[in-house]
């Protein structure tokens, strides 16, 4: 019997040795949904990961404040007077900013000071984002009636002045402490929220997907948390984000004029209010407390163009 293993051609030796690769099918990824595409966004941008970064160092400080200097910001000795100008040799001593003029650690009150400030701008901003974005969500899904109704009710908050509102309420308290600041800027500023939450409502349950739902027979309360509420959220959460630095710079306002946070709270606008008086021989005074003010309204505002950036395609 002839041996066929001989005389037997392979492809490749028909066409000459060239064969045709197997067509392999093109990879099929997943959609990414808004906050994939968010978050892919915001991996690739610089300014994101410095705001973060700065951000997450202050909640350290304002969580654990004992671990960034071992001085008692309350301690005063009036023999240490604007005793020592800063030194940068004195890295995280207690007398690395110097003193004030009640002999107290700048450094330590610095530092102390964060977890006030932190506290009233994620408090209030939880509180106006809360009530103003259920307020927004009501008025813009119902529409009729109930929108005409917390529409004028958010106008006449509207035309209040904000400081200027803030300051009378706060002035009938004769002790400020950080929940008492925290409701009474809620108080005023929910408006914002209310207004922008209500405009991206309205255009989210115009989209094809909540008409399906309302066919299907879905509930009110699932058309509202279930389908419109996570479309219609995105331009809330960058308010919110921005507005948090606002906050902040508002309570360190009112603590300048005496009118926000009170003694034994440590405050950078207390401070700030009472190194103005020496600004001029002791400048150190004002400077350290203002300037981690301005450090930490400037890397909320970072942070919230960011995520404007990344959650509204049209800016990319």
């Amino acid at each position: 019997m002839p041996d066929t293993s001989s005389t037997t051609l392979t492809a490749a030796e028909k066409t000459g040795g060239d064969t045709a690769a197997p067509v392999s099918k093109p990879e099929q990824r997943k959609p990414r949904s808004l906050w994939g595409d968010a978050w892919f966004e915001l991996r690739h941008r610089p300014m994101f990961w410095v705001s973060a970064t700065l951000l997450v160092l202050l909640l350290l400080i304002a969580a654990f404040p004992g671990l960034f200097t071992s001085a008692d910001p309350t301690k005063g000795d009036l023999t240490n007077h604007f005793l020592s100008k800063p030194e940068l040799t004195h890295f995280f001593q207690p007398d690395w900013f110097g003193y004030d003029g009640q002999g107290r650690s700048i450094y330590a009150r610095v530092i102390y000071g964060t977890r006030a400030s932190i506290l009233v701008g994620v408090g209030v901003t939880a509180a106006v984002t809360l009530v103003g974005g259920l307020l927004g969500l009501v008025a813009g899904y119902f529409g009729g009636l109930v929108d005409s109704i917390i529409s004028r009710l958010t106008d006449m908050f509207f035309g209040i002045p904000f400081l200027l509102g803030a300051m009378v309420v706060l002035n009938a308290f004769t002790e400020r402490k950080v929940y008492v600041v925290v409701l009474a800027l809620a108080f005023l500023g929910w408006t914002s929220m209310a207004r922008v939450t209500r405009s991206s409502v309205i255009s989210a349950k115009q989209a094809d997907y909540v008409t399906a739902a309302r066919a299907l027979g879905a509930s009110t309360t699932r058309m509202l948390f279930r389908h419109v509420l996570p479309n219609a959220i995105a331009p809330t959460i960058v308010v919110a984000t921005i507005a948090l630095g606002g906050y902040i710079s508002a309570e360190a306002t009112l603590s300048y004029l005496g009118l926000g946070l009170s003694e034994p709270t440590i405050s950078w606008g207390i401070d700030i209010s009472q190194g103005s008086k020496a600004i001029r021989d002791n400048p150190h005074a004002l400077m350290f407390p203002a300037g981690m003010l301005t450090l930490t309204v400037f890397a909320f505002i970072m942070l919230g163009d960011a995520v404007r950036d990344a959650l509204d395609p049209k800016l990319r």
